[in-house]
């Protein structure tokens, strides 16, 4: 069971988890879920290999990409059947803060500003978070498919960025999950979860498996 929250977000960096948890998160609650699609992002291939040149175009298609997802939802008020997604549309700038340079990045934040829908907050973020050592060697296991070409400082920035982004996120109540020492594909883990979930009463909680 889960609180009848209408809006969960599920967020974190690239290989954590976020895409399977949310997808658990809506199946278990009987929500819609609306998953973030990196594949369809024509630049990415080409951004792993030369990340100065194609960095623009990446986050603008990322940018366009979730709009458009997002936008039929708003308009129709489908917030009622209540929604599970796996990204949070202003995290978008986290990442264009950390690979776009001082002449793109104003540009990218004014296209922001012009194109981004105004959307309701969500009722509930749930951040997964882990050391960048972790997260590194994670992705390692797993061979991300998105990440051909292990990009270790890349994912450590990444790591640390996501990191002090949600700890200063104030839109929306958030939980702060360390996912180094927990297995959220199993029942116990995700029970675990999903009892600390519907006890949260502050605007920003902290879960550590075994505190």
């Amino acid at each position: 069971m889960l609180r009848p929250y209408r809006y969960i977000v599920v967020d974190g960096p690239c290989g954590i988890g976020k895409t399977a948890l949310a997808k658990r998160l809506a199946d278990c609650s009987g929500k819609r879920f609306l998953a973030d699609e990196p594949t369809e992002n024509p630049f990415l291939p080409r951004f792993y290999q030369e990340p100065a040149r194609y960095a623009l175009p990446t986050q603008l298609s990322f940018l366009i990409q979730r709009i458009r997802k997002l936008e039929p939802i708003v308009q129709h008020d489908l917030f009622e059947q209540g929604i599970v997604t796996d990204f949070l549309l202003e995290k978008d700038n986290l990442y264009a803060e950390l690979m776009l340079s001082s002449e793109e990045l104003p540009l990218y934040q004014m296209m922001y500003q012009k194109l981004a829908p105004a959307l309701p907050k969500p009722d509930l973020v749930i951040s997964l978070q882990a050391s960048p050592n972790w997260l590194v060697e994670h992705v390692r296991k797993i061979a991300y498919p998105h990440v051909p070409d292990l990009q270790d400082g890349l994912l450590r920035r990444v790591a640390q960025r996501y990191s002090s982004f949600f700890y200063g996120y104030g839109a929306a109540p958030v939980l702060m999950v360390n996912v180094e020492h927990m297995d959220l594909e199993s029942e116990t883990d995700f029970a675990l979860l999903l009892r600390r979930v519907n006890n949260m009463r502050g605007t920003r909680e902290f879960f550590n498996k075994g505190d």
